[in-house]
C-alpha cells in the first residue's frame, strides 16, 4: 500500500556550471552532484518478505528483544547458581526438560537441576547452565564438577537488540541479513522507497541494436544499452530500454519523452560532445537546461547533464569503456541518491602496483586492473578506450590522482574493486 508522499522535483538549474568553469576536476563533480540532488522516488510499505533490495524510507525500530527472554546457548542442565560452590557437585533432576518451543512452566527448587536444550527459555529458578558434555547422570540426579561461573551458557534478553531500539537508519539498502534481523525483531512490514526507474536510450546512425544482426563495414553493434540496462539492474533499480535513434533529434526527443514519462532518469550514450552529430547536447540545450560538464578524467570527459520534461538526463559518452568509467563514477552515486539510498563511495584498497606508468597532471586516470595472485593490481595491456576487451578482463579499476606521478612496480596505488561500484566480475 503507498503512502501517498512524493518527494520534491529537481530544480531546473540543478545541474548548472558555477561561471567561468570549464575543466571540472571528478572530486568537484561529485561535490556538485552530491549537494544538489536529491530522492525523487515515493515510499510504499512492503512486507519484509519482499524488501530484499529496496531502500527504507523510515528507521526500522525493534517491536520486541532479540532473544524475547534468556535462554540456554547449549544442551545441558540448568539450575541456580546459589545452590553450587567447588568440588562435585550433584543435584536431584525434576521431571521433565526445557527445549526450544516447549518452555518448562513449573519452578526448578533451589538446589535441583533441569534438562535442558539449545534455544529454551530459562525457566524460573535456573540462571546457569552446564554443558551435556561435562555432566555425569543417572536420569535422577546429575554431577559437574564445580565451581562454574555464574550464568554460564546462557544468553540474557536483549543482548543482541532491545525492543525499542532503531535497528536500520533510513536509507539503508535492505540484505538478506537485514531480513533475518527485522524479522527476528518482529517487524513484518517496512516504509520503502518505491525502484528508481531508469531509462536506458543509445544514439548514432553507426549502431546496429541487434547483435545477430547482418553489418556493413561503418557500422558498429551497440555494446552500450546492454551493459547500461545490465548495470541498472545489478544496483536493484527498474531498468527502462528506450531502444536505440538514429542521429535525428525528431527521434531522439520522442524517445526522450517517452522516458520521461516511463521513467525518473535516463542514461543516454553518445552525442554527448559538441560533434556536428551530437544531437542530444544540441536537443538538451535548446530544450532540457543542459549543462555539458567537461571532466577532468580518463577515460570520459563530457558529461551532458540536463532536465527533460522535469526528469535528470545523464549524458555518458559513446565510448563503451568511457561510458562504463563514467557510469560507475559519476552515474552510480548520482541514481543511489536520487533512489533514497544516500550517496554512494566506493571503497578503495592500497596495493602494490605490478606495472609502471608515468601520468601527467591534470586528469584522473582509470585504470582497467585486475589482482594477481599475491594481491598486487595489474593493469590492461592498452589504455585505449576502445579496447572493450579490458572491461571483461578486469576485475576493477585503478584510479591515478589528478597530479602526475611516476607508478614503479611495488608503488602503492588505489584499487577499485567492481564490486564496490556495485559490479559483480568474472575474474
Amino acid at each position: 500500500m503507498s503512502s501517498g508522499l512524493t518527494p520534491p522535483r529537481l530544480r531546473n538549474d540543478c545541474f548548472a556550471m558555477p561561471q567561468g568553469v570549464e575543466w571540472v576536476p571528478v572530486d568537484e563533480a561529485l561535490a556538485l552532484l552530491r549537494a544538489r540532488l536529491h530522492a525523487v522516488t515515493g515510499t510504499e510499505d512492503l512486507a519484509v518478505a519482499y524488501a530484499h533490495g529496496r531502500v527504507l524510507a523510515a528507521p526500522a525500530v525493534a517491536r520486541r528483544s532479540n532473544p524475547p527472554r534468556p535462554n540456554s546457548a547449549v544442551d545441558g542442565y540448568g539450575f541456580a547458581h546459589a545452590a553450587t560452590g567447588e568440588g562435585v557437585q550433584r543435584l536431584p533432576l525434576v521431571a521433565g526438560r526445557a527445549a526450544a518451543g516447549q518452555p518448562f512452566d513449573d519452578i526448578v527448587p533451589l538446589g535441583h537441576a533441569v534438562r535442558i536444550l539449545t534455544g529454551a527459555i530459562l525457566p524460573d529458578g535456573v540462571d546457569t547452565v552446564v554443558l551435556e558434555e561435562d555432566c555425569a547422570t543417572d536420569g535422577q540426579i546429575m554431577a559437574f564438577d564445580g565451581p562454574v561461573k555464574r550464568a554460564i551458557n546462557t544468553r540474557q534478553a536483549g543482548e543482541d537488540v532491545r525492543e525499542g531500539t532503531t535497528i536500520l537508519p533510513a536509507g539503508r539498502v535492505l540484505t538478506p541479513a537485514d531480513l533475518a534481523l527485522l524479522s527476528a525483531v518482529g517487524v513484518g512490514q517496512v516504509q520503502v522507497h518505491r525502484r528508481l526507474r531508469v531509462g536506458v536510450l543509445s544514439t548514432g546512425d553507426e549502431l546496429l541494436p541487434d547483435p545477430g544482426a547482418p553489418a556493413a563495414p561503418h557500422q558498429i553493434f551497440d555494446a552500450n544499452r546492454p551493459m547500461l540496462l545490465a548495470l541498472l539492474a545489478g544496483w536493484g533499480f527498474d531498468a527502462v530500454d528506450l531502444g536505440h535513434a538514429p542521429d535525428d533529434a525528431a527521434q531522439i526527443a520522442a524517445r526522450l519523452d517517452q522516458g520521461a514519462q516511463s521513467a525518473d532518469a535516463i542514461l543516454t550514450s553518445g552525442g554527448a560532445s559538441a560533434g556536428d552529430e551530437d544531437h542530444v547536447s544540441r536537443l538538451l540545450r535548446e530544450r532540457g537546461n543542459v549543462s555539458s560538464w567537461r571532466i577532468a578524467v580518463k577515460p570520459g570527459r563530457p558529461l551532458a547533464l540536463a532536465l527533460w520534461g522535469g526528469v535528470p538526463v545523464f549524458g555518458l559518452p559513446g565510448n563503451p569503456v568511457a561510458a562504463f568509467v563514467c557510469a560507475l563514477v559519476f552515474a552510480r552515486p548520482a541514481l543511489s541518491l536520487l533512489s533514497g539510498a544516500g550517496w554512494s563511495q566506493p571503497q578503495g584498497f592500497t596495493v602494490p602496483a605490478a606495472f609502471t606508468k608515468r601520468k601527467k597532471a591534470g586528469r584522473r586516470e582509470y585504470l582497467r586492473a585486475r589482482l594477481t595472485e599475491s594481491g598486487a593490481a595489474e593493469v590492461f595491456a592498452s589504455e585505449g578506450s576502445g579496447r572493450i576487451s579490458g572491461l571483461s578482463w578486469a576485475t576493477g579499476l585503478v584510479e591515478l590522482p589528478d597530479a602526475a606521478c611516476t607508478i614503479a612496480p611495488g608503488d602503492p596505488v588505489r584499487y577499485l574493486p567492481y564490486a564496490s561500484f556495485g559490479v559483480s566480475s568474472g575474474g
